[in-house]
């Protein structure tokens, strides 16, 4: 019994130091580039929310669950920036948000980095990703960044145009405020 109290005990001092932030618009970019018609469009996206759970020195009680809001891509082209909330594209109205949901976070073979792998939601289709991050101390916050490659099709993203790359590049700079 006194074990089982020790470990209770224990597992709620985890959760008590486990440090909380919240993903701020402020200081934080999400870009993205794809080339179209042979040309690089590069985007971003705004409208962030969710929570952060992180430890770097235990990295199993960490966790990104994190959404930013569809109707916020920017192109630089009002007219774009329309075109791509349709159906087509990210059905904006359908599907307000792209979500990711972490499962695991692990050490990485270069010391300035970890490793992401999660769940990310794009019109409602969800395929698991994985990649490096880089996790800044910015005052009381974290700055997180990351870089990854998805294929638009698996997303349903762009229906079947020719003209534009299937595979995008994300770059992420999330700024964590501690809560």
């Amino acid at each position: 019994m006194k074990i089982f109290f020790t470990s209770i005990l224990l597992l709620f001092v985890n959760l008590l130091t486990a440090q909380q932030y919240k993903p701020v618009d402020e200081g934080s970019a999400i870009k993205f580039k794809i080339r179209n018609f042979g040309v690089n469009v590069n985007g971003t996206f705004s409208g962030l929310k969710g929570k952060i759970v992180f430890r770097p020195d235990n990295l199993n009680s960490s966790e990104f669950d994190v959404t930013i809001d569809t109707k916020t891509i920017n192109t630089g082209i009002d007219q774009r920036d329309n075109h791509l909330q349709k159906d087509e594209y990210f059905d904006a109205e359908k599907y307000p948000q792209i979500h990711f949901i972490s499962t695991k976070i692990t050490t990485s073979t270069d010391k300035d980095y970890l490793f992401v792998f999660g769940k990310l939601t794009i019109k409602g289709v969800t395929k698991e990703i994985s990649f490096p991050f880089k996790a800044t101390v910015k005052a009381d916050d974290y700055l997180f960044e990351g870089e990854f490659k998805i294929n638009r099709r698996d997303y349903t993203v762009g229906g079947g145009s020719i003209t534009m790359a299937d595979e995008l590049t994300v770059n992420l700079s999330v700024m964590g405020k501690k809560e």
